[in-house]
């Protein structure tokens, strides 16, 4: 019973962990998103204000040099709204779905990146890409976790082989990879895993180098500045997809067929590797929350938890002994106190705490003892021999003392 209410009360206390851990995640998340809007309002507003206010004047100096009505106008320009979904724009572009606009647009979907440039306007392609997506973007997922674990997989093999390399050159390890001085060495690097902060800077570093170099390839073919370059990178690869800029638009390439390839391998190895960074990161953000959770833990819970790690540190454990010397007044006090709470609770105790209660009977016990042994044993009183008490030696002797004085008193 003891044992199954102490599994209750840490996966309890477990879940509570992680409540708080997810409350003060989700508190840190709104915070974020609240500082961002605040930043990019203060950003972004005012240039859309201007932009408002340039296309009212052309859109009053058009309708004046026509003679056209703003309603009639307007009109027309919710038409091209309506084109422009379907793909259709005013520069000439290449067809949206053929094969190779369809395979772009499938790849946008499982990828989650989804531009927004291309979209099915009718109904069965509609009905179809919900199922579509539903298993495209989980299979997809999954390769992208598997992606991870083999990545991780590679870069801890990569470490420990460079660790094992300066271990060699310490003269830790013996260059002909038998047993040696550093035996202890060797069992540790069987479990040797790389710290996480490594990882996450060696996939920094990896997204940064694909990042640059796809963005080498779409400045000159795309018309890009080398920033917009970056940060079309940044949005495919991380999923987020916002379609202002999207690559191999265009109706004609030089090297068409090399470029869409290339489109195509840099955006799956940006993906992944993105993926892969978001997730290390998740880890350190865990790890940050967990911290935080410790510094705002309240003194009362750590008085409480010393307080039960005190009452509980005599407490019988295989494998768990304990030795005390110089037991002064106060730890005796101490140590019944924490017996009498351990009795109260049904919990076990230690011989110690048996012989530091039961010290004074031992004492008496051992005196009467050394005078059986002396030739001097105790002198009963007349009253204890009529009432058929005998004086005995050690425990039993205590009790038959006991007795006798009991009967003397009645």
């Amino acid at each position: 019973m003891a044992c199954g209410g102490g599994c209750c009360c840490s996966s309890a206390g477990r879940l509570n962990a992680d409540n708080a851990r997810f409350l003060l995640l989700a508190v840190l998340i709104v915070l974020y998103m609240l500082c961002g809007a605040a930043v990019f309002s203060a950003i972004e507003l005012p240039t859309e204000r201007e932009a408002k206010e340039r296309w009212e004047e052309r859109l009053e100096n058009f309708t004046r040099r026509h003679n056209l009505s703003r309603a009639e106008l307007r009109r027309f320009l919710r038409e091209y709204e309506e084109a422009s979904v379907a793909g259709i724009r005013v520069d000439d572009i290449r067809p949206r779905w053929d094969f190779t606009g369809a395979f772009y647009f499938v790849g946008t979907v499982v990828s989650t990146i989804g531009f927004g440039m291309t979209t099915p306007a009718t109904v069965g392609g509609k009905i179809f890409l919900i199922f579509y997506g539903l298993i495209g973007c989980a299979g997809t997922i999954l390769f992208f976790n598997l992606f991870l674990e083999r990545l991780i997989t590679v870069i801890a093999y990569v470490m420990k082989s460079c660790h094992e390399r300066q271990l060699r050159r310490k003269g830790v390890l013996p260059h002909n990879g038998r047993r040696g001085s550093g035996t202890s060495e060797v069992d540790s690097l069987a479990g040797w895993k790389p710290s996480v902060y490594y990882v996450m800077l060696i996939l920094c570093v990896a997204s940064l180098i694909i990042s640059c170099c796809a963005s080498a390839m779409y400045t000159p073919i795309e018309g890009w500045s080398y920033f917009d370059s970056l940060y079309f990178c940044f949005v495919a690869f991380s999923t987020i997809g916002f379609g202002d800029l999207v690559s191999s638009q265009n109706i004609k390439y030089e090297s068409q067929g090399l470029y869409r390839f290339g489109n195509f391998v840099f955006i799956l190895m940006g993906v992944c590797c993105i993926y892969s960074l978001f997730n290390v990161i998740s880890i350190v953000i865990k790890q940050s929350i967990n911290w935080i959770l410790k510094k705002l833990d309240c003194r009362c819970c750590h008085r409480c938890q010393r307080k039960l790690f005190r009452s509980r540190r005599n407490v019988v454990m295989p494998g768990n002994v304990r030795s005390r010397r110089n037991i002064s007044i106060e730890t005796d006090l101490v140590n019944e106190s924490d017996t009498d709470g351990r009795r109260l609770s049904g919990e076990m105790i230690s011989m110690k705490d048996f012989l530091a209660s039961n010290k004074v009977s031992l004492a008496i016990m051992q005196k009467q003892l050394s005078e059986t042994a002396n030739g001097y044993p105790r002198q009963m009183s007349s009253n204890s021999k009529q009432n058929g008490f005998s004086g005995g030696v050690g425990a039993l002797a205590i009790m038959n003392n006991r007795l006798a004085e009991t009967s003397v008193d009645r």
